[in-house]
């Protein structure tokens, strides 16, 4: 049985809640495992938009069991907004069809604080974060003083965990002269909350181990991309968490032996949120049309992506890093109208030629693109479903990038509807 890892290969937002929701049909559960409602996903469904944060997209199918791992940070306060909002959807979230990890940290109104008061004195060096506190809590993670989900179940427990980390977060907001934080109304309010929390809370670790032993087909979704990931993505512009698909692991708490199969959702073209290097960028018209045709919206905050050509080097490297078995290539469509088409397969560095993205902030920044053109289809491809119904040039362009980039190209997405997509290869049959 063929368990899947669904990651993105780029900076995020490369159409990952749709291949989710399409492969979802065929698991009979998906698990989150790292990130926080910093990561939208959007899916569309008979005209039906679903807009979600922090649960996994298959909680739009009936008969799924949806589950938040251990390496997931969850605001309970956001987390209870969407579960009511997509319950007004006509999508019931009930203990028999989503779970929480009991050991997944919590978001806490002081890490949103903290979250904005750092991106607001940064100024120009600001991150782009989505002040949503992602950040600063699992910065609490790794300092060993989070509150987690089993901390709501026990009073004094709870108040002994509110005293260690008040003391942190109090002695900082001190010297930044913000108001301190009073730990009898924080747990308050926790407790306030914490039934309809818990009632959600299992050791999910143990329940995956369950459904793998029933021979269950389990589908881990990532958050954000691999160029986002803490240690192999452009430093310090990343989120705070390994977005790379082996933390589906320990971010479930499902062994690596497990994972038969890893997806990498990857865009025609390439786009990115907030701040940090991008190579490809076009500050014109082209990328402003890609913008408008592709709807580069975040989600989540509804902030305007930058846009570019297609980056070959830098997904051959995410590839490498992580790999990625099949590629499923998004938003081709977007491409119909232009004339020409390009995409990076080299990067010029203080006059010599490299084939990978240096490390160094300042190198990212300074690298020149160096392009492969490629005549454009101009023609309508949106709702094709068959790989013969392709225009050539789409296909030169497609064959093109699947060879550069050194991983099949298992699937092709031509618009949001969940059955617009040429099937190449299913990574739930996968060999």
């Amino acid at each position: 049985m063929k368990n899947v890892v669904v990651v993105g290969s780029q900076w995020g937002d490369e159409g990952k809640g749709k291949i989710v929701d399409w492969l979802s049909s065929e698991a009979d559960v998906v698990v989150r495992f790292q990130g926080g409602h910093n990561a939208g996903h959007t899916l569309v469904i008979d005209k039906k938009v679903f807009k979600l944060r922090l649960l996994p997209s298959g909680i739009v199918r009936a008969g799924k069991i949806s589950i938040l791992g251990n390496g997931v940070v969850i605001d309970p306060w956001a987390l209870l907004s969407e579960i009511e909002e997509i319950k007004k959807k006509g999508v019931n979230v009930t203990p028999e069809n989503f779970m929480i990890s009991d050991t997944a940290s919590l978001i806490l109104p002081f890490h949103q604080e903290m979250d904005e008061i750092r991106e607001d004195a940064a100024g120009k060096s600001k991150i782009g974060t989505t002040r949503r506190g992602i950040g600063p809590c699992y910065e609490d993670k790794v300092g060993r003083r989070s509150i987690r989900v089993m901390d709501l179940a026990s009073e004094s427990n709870l108040d002994a965990r509110l005293e260690n980390v008040l003391k942190h977060h109090n002695a900082i907001r001190k010297g930044l002269k913000k108001k301190i934080y009073k730990k009898e109304v924080l747990k308050k309010n926790l407790l306030n909350i914490a039934p309809k929390i818990l009632k959600f809370a299992k050791p999910v670790w143990l329940e995956l181990d369950k459904f793998k032993n029933s021979r269950k087909k389990i589908l881990f979704e990532g958050a954000q991309g691999i160029l986002l990931d803490v240690d192999h993505g452009t430093y310090p512009y990343v989120t705070s968490s390994n977005t790379v698909p082996s933390t589906a692991a320990t971010g479930s708490g499902s062994g690596p032996d497990k994972i038969g199969y890893i997806l990498g959702i990857t865009k025609a073209y390439t786009t990115r949120v907030g701040s940090g290097p991008f190579p490809t960028e076009l500050n014109n018209q082209i990328g402003e049309n890609l913008g408008k045709r592709g709807k580069e919206f975040g989600t989540v905050t509804a902030r305007k992506r930058r846009c570019g050509w297609f980056d070959g080097v830098l997904v051959r490297q995410t590839i490498k890093i992580s790999g990625i078995n099949g590629i499923a290539l998004t938003k081709l469509d977007v491409l119909d109208d232009l004339d020409e088409i390009k995409m990076c397969v080299e990067y010029e560095l203080k006059g010599k030629k490299i084939n990978y993205l240096p490390a160094a902030t300042e190198d990212q920044f300074n690298i020149k693109p160096i392009y492969k053109s490629f005549p454009g289809w101009k023609t309508n491809t949106q709702g094709i479903r068959n790989m013969k119904d392709l225009p050539e040039n789409a296909k030169k362009y497609i064959y093109a990038l699947e060879d550069f980039i050194g991983a099949k190209i298992s699937s092709i997405s031509t618009s949001p509807e969940r059955d617009d997509t040429i099937l190449i290869e299913d990574p739930f049959k996968f060999n």
